[in-house]
């Protein structure tokens, strides 16, 4: 492919509190250069295969062939020339040469093939550094423009507000987070209450209560009942959501040395062919051979020594698998991407939305002496049902799936922190958290304290009526159903066990760890804490994969040696940053993807194998023999076949 693409980066935008109105995702990606001229060489292909095989006239096949030529090859072969006025020789240039010798012996149409395929190459790689780039720019779109920067008051004088641009924000300042609001700085709540949304940070299933003293992060969203007076405490271009895009950058830089080592792979495979060409035509001039036949022995040697074999040697088995995997719901993005999921020995997964469904719902109702479960619920329920909290709908969904009757509610109220109330059948109901809910009452003198948190990282709802504690409901974010299996069959797989990485706390991670088979968890964690776990583990000589669907995951799924993204929930940077997407959300396809290229890996090898022993035999026949150049031909394009064909063979349904 063309050193443009193979060496480009990750463009990240400056994290600021503007970011001006770019073209859409489409529109951009089908501007790329790359995209362009490769498309034109296809097409001209296309229109002259049918034309040249029809018998006709060259005269109507061979100047679109000509443009093929032109419009994939003068991008590689402009590199090429560069690279040798360094002093340097890529295996692009002896591609072009290798068809332009092709197509002066006549063989036009292998030589405009090869051209199309190295193009397409180029084409698809600058498409997906141009995605990763997008993705990247839309993640700062999670911080907000501006900000409400409030002032004054701390001189006596009148309290007044300013908007302001995010991006001017400075430490020590204090801004007001209206509810609905996305939190313009990472900051320290100094006055109010509310619950914050920071599922893109952490990863929490749930909103989060915040007050006095809190920590909040730009970009996360205030709920919709409580406003909060935040001090800022980091730079605008120092907060997490910037350290994410920073965090993304540097793990995609990371893959360079593996691609520094297939280019010198390339330089001495392209030097020793064209060395190896002009002493196969030098060698018989020097002692007598007419002009021609040296010209034709080194050509054919030029033909038989390309390495169209050992390309498609690699391709059609990672392509094939590719293509089965995307019938069942599994995108891998590439087939570099296809051949490193087969190399993976230790799996880290995320927990909300890859683990667990990503939604909280009722798992227990426990009521004090004197109700009943189904009393409880309704009265809970007739409640919530004015709320739009996770926890209320959860509720609500609970009573709805036990056919339950809900009364009407009225005088209802919404404290952020602490629950709502609401007067229902005469009663006054409250709903809420334990914590913020039992200090102004007195606990039940039997049995088990209604505050009383599981031992099982639930998370617990506390039902008061009239003042005192009528029971509890107790809410979890339950593991998907196939998740158990899932992670079993990838520690089979793998043979090591598997890591859980988390933002939840360390009660909540340990119930669902439990749940899934997983011991070693480790809960708590930030995006970079994240990343810095997989570095961990890659640092003591793992390969990892790490299976996540959120912004927060984006990092670590960057930094690991595969990610693997859960495709219906997943934010647009974990689905752009992971090497393959799971469109269905089945995590048991993630194992059956990872045998899928294991199997492709083996493919490759025999291929590989094929390809050179073709190359080897047909190489040595032309140097201390007489190979025709039909021949030659005829024993490149089999080889070539053959190694297609092979490959081909992950197209089969049972190969899933």
């Amino acid at each position: 492919m063309p050193a443009s693409v193979r060496e480009s980066t990750v463009d990240v935008p400056a994290v600021s509190a503007a970011h001006p109105v770019t073209p859409t995702r489409r529109t951009r990606l089908l501007a790329l250069p790359e995209v362009r001229w490769a498309g034109a060489a296809l097409v001209a292909f296309l229109l002259a295969l049918p034309l040249h095989l029809a018998g006709l006239s060259a005269w109507w096949w061979a100047p679109l062939y000509a443009v093929a030529y032109a419009a994939g090859g003068w991008e590689p072969a402009l590199e090429g020339l560069r690279a040798l006025r360094e002093r340097t020789l890529d295996v692009d240039l002896l591609m072009i040469v290798a068809a332009l010798g092709a197509a002066a012996i006549g063989q036009v149409m292998d030589g405009a093939l090869l051209i199309v395929i190295f193009a397409t190459s180029g084409a698809l790689e600058a498409l997906a550094t141009a995605r990763t780039e997008d993705s990247v720019r839309g993640l700062l779109d999670l911080a907000p423009e501006t900000a409400t920067r409030v002032t004054g008051e701390a001189e006596g004088m009148e309290e007044t507000e300013e908007t302001v641009p995010a991006g001017r924000l400075r430490v020590g300042d204090e801004i007001l987070v209206r509810p609905g609001e996305r939190i313009g700085a990472d900051g320290e709540v100094v006055d109010g209450a509310g619950e914050v949304d920071q599922a893109t940070i952490t990863g929490e299933s749930l909103p989060v209560p915040k007050g006095p003293g809190d920590e909040v992060f730009a970009g996360t969203v205030n709920g919709p009942a409580g406003a909060l007076r935040v001090r800022v405490l980091r730079d605008p271009s120092d907060t997490v959501l910037a350290r994410i895009v920073t965090l993304v950058e540097e793990a995609s830089r990371t893959k360079a040395p593996t691609q520094l080592f297939i280019e010198k792979v390339e330089q001495r495979y392209a030097v020793a062919v064209v060395v190896a060409t002009l002493a196969v035509f030098g060698i018989p001039l020097a002692f007598g051979a007419d002009l021609t036949s040296a010209l034709l022995r080194a050509m054919t040697f030029m033909i038989v020594a390309s390495p169209c074999a050992v390309v498609l040697a690699t391709m059609p088995p990672l392509l094939s698998a590719i293509a089965n995997a995307g019938r069942h719901g599994v995108l891998v993005k590439s087939a570099v991407a296809m051949e490193r999921l087969g190399e993976i020995d230790t799996v880290a997964y995320d927990k909300t939305g890859t683990l667990t469904e990503g939604t909280p719902r009722v798992v227990a109702v426990r009521p004090e002496p004197g109700f009943g479960e189904r009393e409880l619920l309704t009265l809970a329920a007739a409640v919530e049902h004015r709320s739009e909290h996770p926890i209320a709908r959860a509720v609500t969904e609970a009573a709805r799936e036990r056919d339950l009757r809900l009364p009407e509610a009225y005088d209802f109220t919404s404290t952020p922190g602490r629950g709502v109330t609401a007067t229902v059948a005469g009663r006054e109901v409250e709903v809420g958290a334990p914590a913020r809910l039992l200090p102004a009452h007195a606990e039940p003198a039997h049995a088990e304290p209604a505050h009383a948190e599981p031992d099982d990282g639930n998370t617990t709802v506390l039902v008061l009526v009239d003042g005192a504690p009528a029971g509890r409901l107790a809410l979890a974010d339950r593991p998907r159903p196939d998740a158990a299996a899932a992670v079993a069959d990838l520690a089979e797989l793998t043979g090591t066990p598997p890591v859980l990485l988390t933002g939840d706390g360390p009660a909540a991670a340990a119930g669902v760890a439990s749940a899934v088979g997983i011991a070693d968890v480790r809960a708590g964690l930030l995006p970079h804490e994240k990343a810095s776990a997989v570095r961990e583990l890659a640092e003591a000589g793992r390969s990892v994969l790490v299976v996540g669907d959120g912004v927060n995951d984006a990092p670590a799924l960057a930094a690991a040696h595969t990610g693997v993204a859960m495709g219906r929930a997943g934010s647009d940077l974990a689905l752009e940053t992971a090497d393959a997407v799971v469109v269905r959300d089945e995590l048991a396809a993630v194992p059956r993807a990872v045998r899928l290229s294991r199997r492709a890996r083996r493919l490759v090898t025999q291929n590989l194998v094929i390809a050179g022993v073709g190359i080897a035999i047909l190489t040595v026949w032309d140097l201390v023999g007489h190979l025709p150049l039909p021949l030659g031909v005829a024993g490149h394009e089999g080889s070539t076949v053959l190694v297609a064909l092979n490959g081909l063979r992950l197209l089969r349904e049972k190969a899933w």
